[in-house]
């Protein structure tokens, strides 16, 4: 073969290479997920009267079933944060929570204050608590970050780093003490505005009294033509 021949075909073969490492640059670039804001957002997503539910602290082996199909049966999706303790305790909850197409939020480990930890201190939290979640569900998808008491401290650029948004609320019920379900109620009905997130607990204690005002409120905002959605990380 002709020195000139085999020139001429290096070159086509160069050329071709390097088409097909610029389409492949160019879906990848086209593919590739918007960075994450370090901000902490306490808005839904859509527009006119949304809102959405989230619920804090479990999974609790009592109340997360029966939360999960009073959801089921009124057709709602919510987000569910997580504590890692929990979820070493109650993996098969993590999957019926996953299955039932609801969105997973990374909550601490063991649901500390992690207001005065250093970057190191609370990205090796949040590593541990999402590979808890995902030894109950592999390859789950954890686009939130909610810190326990509402202690942010340096954890929003941390979960950003982690590629997880900081989930605020702009309603707490303050289930936390249950005062009964009528007033669970009726700080649902009152206090909720249009694309707020609403912050309640299906874990740390009974939490029967919030699953029974979640029941109860649903078809009354449906009936008044509420719709429930989840908040979107990319905004």
């Amino acid at each position: 073969m002709r020195s000139s021949t085999l020139a001429r075909r290096v070159l086509r073969l160069a050329a071709a290479l390097g088409a097909v490492g610029l389409t492949l640059g160019a879906a990848g670039t086209a593919q590739a997920r918007p960075p994450v804001g370090t901000d902490v957002i306490d808005t839904t997503g859509g527009t006119g009267n949304v809102v959405g539910f989230t619920f804090d602290d479990g999974p609790n082996p009592v109340d997360t079933p029966r939360l999960l199909e009073v959801l089921r049966r009124h057709r709602v999706k919510a987000v569910f944060c997580l504590v890692g303790d929990q979820v070493e305790a109650h993996p098969e909850l993590v999957r019926r929570i996953v299955a039932a197409g609801h969105t997973l939020c990374n909550h601490s480990m063991h649901h500390d204050d992690l207001s005065a930890w250093t970057p190191e201190q609370v990205e090796a939290d949040l590593r541990q608590t999402s590979a808890a979640i995902r030894r109950a569900v592999p390859h789950a998808r954890i686009p939130f970050f909610r810190a326990p008491y509402g202690a942010w401290g340096q954890a929003p650029t941390v979960a950003a780093s982690l590629g997880m948004r900081s989930l605020g609320w702009r309603l707490a019920i303050s289930d936390w003490e249950p005062p009964g379900t009528d007033v669970l109620v009726d700080r649902l009905l009152d206090g909720i505005t249009p694309g707020a997130v609403v912050l309640m607990h299906d874990g740390g204690g009974d939490r029967s009294q919030t699953v029974a005002a979640v029941d109860r409120v649903i078809p009354i905002l449906q009936s008044r033509h509420w719709r429930f959605t989840r908040p979107d990380p990319c905004r």
